[in-house]
């Protein structure tokens, strides 16, 4: 009997908050045993094996792991162990480090459940539908078993209640990314750019980093346009132009005009000296007439070839929006202008019907100034 007692002395004093280690010696379904160096097994039940449901203890221990556990109840028949407890209390502490400094960190989704998603962060952790993302999400499935990076917005150890927000995450990477993209926006650059939005004004152009760009509806085209889907649809790849940079407010000024070949590229393939156009009288000055040739490519024709007779001003013979036909006297691509005339077509027209009238008096034997007045108004009928 003295024998007995002295080996019941050997074993460890315990007390209710007591931590201690040992070793697990057998896991059954809902509970496991685990030796403590006392008197009897530890017993572990399924409840306080983690702070998140757990269907069978053989998924959150096995035999022969070595653990540190909170002793929860004792007596001479029986001690019982939690796990859960010693992982609360290490993970409050972490995480209330995390909440004081705002670091991010990354945790699996364990559940989904109504209003949100659980995490394990040692405790039951909590991440609200509105924190989730910044866009709306409407199906949370596809989240379980996903790591997501995250922080704490919330604690109260007293309620356990655990907030944790991905969306901050995502803002603060959004915010980063779109000051990354203003600080390298410099006027003149030219840009790839996606159509995101288009308006009676113009066009919003995507650039990246969450950042929109305006392309003015006078900057969409060399040429005149009416309505943006005229020149380009939403999702469209383009190249766009920085026109300028307002960083405080974000606000960028784009144009797919600027990066398009102008009216006067390759303009000498297209009209030479001596060619005949058809144009549109645009504008009447007191030194002439401008005449739109090509779309955007207006040549002037002086007020001294308007006619073949003298005139006053030049609204004496045109108005804007008359279509006329123009000779080309010069073209200057690099200067982008170009020299017109009315009055050296009507010359040529004339010299034209002289020497067709030569050719016919030849075989009619008429004098040229026979009826030359006649023979004109003739042909030129």
């Amino acid at each position: 009997m003295d024998e007995m007692n002295e080996q019941a002395t050997d074993f460890k004093e315990l007390s209710v908050g007591d931590t201690v280690t040992g070793k697990v010696v057998k896991v059954e379904d809902k509970q496991a045993l685990v030796d403590i160096g006392y008197k009897v097994e530890g017993i572990l039940p399924i409840s306080e094996l983690s702070s998140l449901h757990v269907e069978r203890a053989a998924d959150a221990v096995s035999e022969g792991e070595e653990l540190t556990l909170k002793v929860k109840k004792v007596d001479d028949e029986e001690v019982v162990l939690s796990k859960r407890a010693v992982t609360a209390e290490l993970a409050w502490d972490d995480l209330e480090a995390k909440f004081e400094s705002g670091e991010i960190f990354e945790a699996e989704v364990k559940e989904v459940v109504k209003g949100g998603l659980v995490v394990d962060v040692g405790l039951r952790g909590f991440i609200p539908a509105s924190l989730v993302e910044t866009h709306f999400v409407e199906e949370f499935e596809g989240y379980k078993g996903k790591p997501l990076t995250l922080k704490v917005v919330e604690l109260d150890r007293e309620q356990n209640r655990v907030i944790l927000s991905h969306r901050a995450v995502a803002e603060e990477e959004e915010a980063s990314k779109k000051q990354e993209v203003l600080d390298s926006l410099e006027a003149g650059q030219v840009i790839d750019g996606t159509v995101q939005r288009l308006t009676d004004f113009g066009v919003f152009v995507s650039i990246g980093g969450g950042i929109d760009g305006l392309v003015h509806i006078s900057q969409l085209s060399h040429e005149h346009v009416e309505k943006a889907s005229d020149v380009v649809t939403e999702g469209q790849e383009i190249k766009v132009k920085v026109l300028g940079v307002d960083k405080e407010n974000e606000r960028i000024s784009l144009s797919l005009k600027e990066t398009l070949p102008g009216p006067w590229e390759n303009i000498s393939d297209r009209a030479q000296a001596g060619d005949v156009l058809e144009g549109e009288v645009k504008r009447l000055v007191s030194f002439g007439a401008f005449v739109e040739v090509f779309p955007g490519v207006e040549g002037l024709v002086h007020i001294s070839q308007i006619a073949n007779r003298h005139i006053g001003t030049p609204q004496e013979v045109l108005e804007p929006g008359q279509t006329v036909q123009v000779k080309v006297l010069e073209v200057n691509e690099s200067e982008k202008r170009m020299s017109l005339s009315i009055k050296e077509l009507e010359q040529d027209e004339n010299d034209a019907v002289i020497k067709e009238y030569e050719k016919e008096e030849e075989h009619s034997g008429f004098q040229l100034g026979d009826i030359l007045g006649d023979k004109l108004n003739k042909y030129k009928q």
